[in-house]
């Protein structure tokens, strides 16, 4: 046996895992053993192979809250040759050497993807566990999900530990919720890592060293996810697929929605409704932060500034509002109110060892803290939602459930019921906001009567995207602030949370009107789109900057609700395939060196075809990477070549935007929420010099009858070398809103002659000129630094009667 101790000057010992004694196939996989740990190599399917590694004393039960995912029936292979053991499945090689144990990943061609250092591999520092990978030359790090700091994370490390960080630096680190799952790429090879361990974990890419990498955890278990697949789009479906996917929203929650801390009293909540629809800017979503509350208690309403919620409700309800409403974990530890004599009597909340509940200061005073890990608590949580659903409240805000304290040091030694099995703070902080918010969600699923509930969190874990969107926080009113916003929702569709967001106009800080303006027309590209500002700021509502900005406000919040099938479908297709809203350009451009220079990581698609390029407000001029293809600008359908930089004029009316060649984008009249109907027109926009397809989806936006069948889905494919626009027949029986089609397309004037076939019958072709949005004032934001107004002249359409059955336009017989 091999001394794999290594010690140093102070005396302590850093034990690397040791020789392996022996091993037995499974139907799984491998079960192996050193004289000290065990190895369980899980083989989920032929991308994705699960390491897992304990000391023999130590083992802990093997549970887990992230992964929902089952192993699938794998055909494999093991082979025993020259001291290593070599495990094949069809779509990769795992090569494990004995001598001492060490770990790496193959292409089923003998290509290198990942491996452990050899000297280090897997090993301990007393309970601190951590595994160390080789550091390939140029190997790009992406993902890890709500991090600070740029696109490619090598040279950086990163912790995980929900913290609750008021006014957090763009350089700060940790923030509110960790996914420790990453990307690595070189050589043409892309992986993931999924390290499932929610104690407090460090991801180091090459941080103060130029030897390795690696992942560990102050305690518990080595036990890893390896994902390997050609391209990143596929790692993050194998990575959801174990983790879980996002639910349909409620179609209104991907509009517009208008937030401060604090709108007090009922009076001002409906004022600013009134504001809204008299002024003509959509908005679908109004928020009460704790003031609603007595005494910031929570389950309970301050009966002099909300007297009648019902009412409230109502009255919202009548202008097309929802309304969401702020949820903290802690209960005020006072006898007589029922929630805390409740969670006391019923033994639900978080204790010392000696059975005493613990208590730390939060917004009531001194507060108890349910134990979301017991699902008693989970229960006892979701049924005093339901006292909130009766009243009318349809949307959920869990803050403060990182869990925040006066203090920011919750004792360690403090018990949870982890599920039966029982764990510290240590172990259980992580989970603690996703947990709540699983309570959350269940309680708003059970008693919003088979309606969609919109469920927001700050803090949580890889899974959350299963019960809700997530926001980054305390964010601060500057550029730079900005700018790191759409950096994180960015890493966060890397790890599977698409339905992201940050405050626009920033939480904390007074915002300018030139950055409002920008900010509002960035956020309007975003998966969840939600102004917020701090107490004691100045109002922050897009009439509050004067009319230009008001004008240019509206008119990006109007552009984003006439997007709403376009917006919509993208979201089913996260449900489907676990892929962002957001995506980053490294998802379809994985190994273009440009998209992670400092100048072009912010940019990403919205959906898979509008390209949004950011820039800060102080920008009258700003540098584009188009990558690879060709491309059209959204608003003049200038056509551009791909793989090029190019400089655009950005002023305070809009800001770059592009459309992939090719695409297919569905759009609708504007409706001043999204829970009216639009017109009975679909508008569908289809751009030339590519092929392209789209898969539009429709159903009632509201229940979960489309669980049963009850949609409307059809594959829309542009063929453009064949000259033929092709819409599938419907699949589903969800009858469609949209009586009519009206075909744009875009850069097709001089291929197209004067009439189209539709279905075997001509139509005539006709011509327009075309701009996305119609302002309403005087001042028309769509006008360029050289006074030309942004439109499309004589953009070619033709109008047809939508139908269940196939539809085949040929266009150029």
């Amino acid at each position: 046996m091999k001394n794999n101790s290594t010690k140093n000057r102070v005396g302590n010992f850093n034990q690397s895992i040791g020789d392996i004694t022996k091993y037995f196939l499974t139907d799984t996989g491998l079960l192996l053993n050193t004289n000290d740990e065990s190895i369980e190599i899980t083989v989920f399917s032929n991308h994705i192979i699960r390491v897992r590694i304990y000391k023999n004393e130590y083992k802990q039960e093997d549970f887990s809250y992230a992964v929902t995912g089952k192993p699938e029936n794998t055909d494999f292979q093991v082979i025993e040759e020259q001291g290593r053991l070599i495990l094949k499945t069809k779509a990769l090689k795992a090569v494990f050497s004995l001598t001492p144990f060490r770990v790496a990943f193959y292409t089923i061609d003998d290509k290198l993807i990942n491996q452990d250092d050899t000297a280090f591999g897997t090993s301990w520092i007393g309970h601190e566990v951590t595994t160390y990978k080789k550091l390939h030359d140029d190997e790009k790090f992406i993902g890890l999900g709500e991090k600070n700091g740029p696109l490619n994370k090598r040279g950086k490390a990163y912790v995980n530990w929900n913290t609750d960080k008021f006014a957090y630096s763009v350089e700060d680190d940790p923030i509110y919720l960790s996914t420790p799952f990453y990307i690595g790429l070189h050589n043409n090879l892309a992986y993931g890592i999924f390290f499932d361990n929610t104690h407090k974990s460090t991801f180091n890419f090459g941080a103060s060293n130029n030897r390795f990498i690696y992942f560990q955890a102050e305690d518990g278990e080595m036990n890893y996810y390896f994902i390997y697949h050609n391209h990143v789009s596929d790692i993050i479906s194998s990575y959801t697929a174990l983790t879980g996917r996002m639910e349909l929203p409620p179609l209104w929650s991907l509009g517009f929605h208008q937030c401060r801390y604090s709108y007090y009293p009922d009076k001002e909540v409906m004022n600013v409704a009134r504001t809204f629809r008299e002024k003509n800017i959509p908005a679908d979503v109004l928020y009460l932060d704790i003031h609603y509350m007595d005494n910031f208690k929570v389950f309970t309403w301050n009966k002099q500034t909300f007297p009648n919620p019902e009412k409230l409700c109502k009255d919202l309800s009548d202008l097309k509002f929802n309304l969401t409403l702020i949820l903290d974990p802690g209960i005020k530890t006072q006898k007589g109110y029922k929630p805390y004599d409740e969670a006391r009597s019923n033994n639900l909340l978080v204790k010392y060892p000696d059975g005493t509940p613990y208590e730390g200061q939060v917004w009531p005073g001194w507060s108890s803290f349910p134990d979301f890990t017991d699902e008693a608590t989970r229960t006892w949580w979701a049924d005093n939602i339901k006292a909130l659903t009766e009243v009318g409240v349809t949307g959920f805000w869990n803050d403060m459930n990182e869990p925040a304290t006066w203090g920011q040091h919750v004792p360690n030694l403090i018990e949870f019921n982890y599920e039966g099995y029982g764990a510290t703070h240590k172990k259980a902080h992580n989970i603690y906001g996703m947990q709540m918010t699983r309570s959350t969600y269940q309680g708003a699923r059970k008693y919003l009567n088979s309606q969609r509930p919109f469920i927001l969190t700050r803090a949580g874990y890889s899974g959350v995207q299963r019960y809700s969107a997530v926001w980054t926080g305390d964010n601060v009113a500057d550029n730079q602030h900005m700018m790191a916003g759409i950096r994180l929702i960015n890493s966060m569709g890397l790890t599977g949370i698409a339905f992201a967001g940050y405050d626009v106009g920033g939480f904390a800080g007074n915002t300018t009107p030139d950055l409002y303006a920008r900010w509002i027309m960035i956020g309007a590209f975003s998966p969840f789109f939600r102004a917020h500002s701090m107490i004691n700021t100045q109002d922050s509502e897009p009439w509050c900057f004067g009319e230009e900005v008001e004008e240019t406000a509206r008119n990006f919040i109007s552009l984003r609700y006439k997007l709403a099938p376009y917006l919509y479908a993208s979201f089913y297709e996260t449900t489907q395939t676990g892929l962002p809203v957001s995506r980053s350009l490294a998802i379809d451009y994985s190994y273009d060196e440009n998209i992670y220079k400092a100048e072009y990581q912010h940019q990403y698609l919205f959906g898979k075809n509008i390209l949004v390029a950011p820039v800060e407000s102080t920008k009258d001029l700003s540098k584009v990477y188009l990558p690879q293809g060709y491309w059209f600008d959204l608003f003049t359908d200038t056509f551009m070549e791909g793989e090029n930089s190019i400089i655009v004029e950005t002023p305070l009316t809009h800001f770059p935007l592009y459309v992939k060649a090719g695409a297919v984008i569905p759009m609708q009249s504007l409706t001043m929420s999204l829970k009216e109907k639009p017109e009975d027109i679909l508008f569908l926009h289809v751009w030339a010099n590519a092929n392209g397809s789209f898969t539009y989806y429709e159903d009632d936006g509201k229940s979960f009858e489309y669980l049963e069948g009850n949609y409307c889905k059809r594959e829309i494919i542009n063929d453009f070398k064949n000259k033929t626009i092709t819409l599938d027949k419907q699949q589903g029986v969800f009858k469609s809103y949209f009586k009519e089609i009206k075909l744009y397309l875009h850069g097709f004037n001089h291929l197209l002659k004067e009439q189209v076939i539709v279905n075997g019958e001509s139509v005539k072709v006709e011509f327009e000129d075309y701009k996305y949005i119609e302002p309403i004032s005087d001042f028309d934001p769509f006008i360029d630094a050289s006074k030309q107004i942004l439109k499309i002249k004589n953009l070619a359409y033709i109008s047809i009667k939508n139908r269940i059955e196939e539809i085949n336009i040929l266009w150029n017989n």
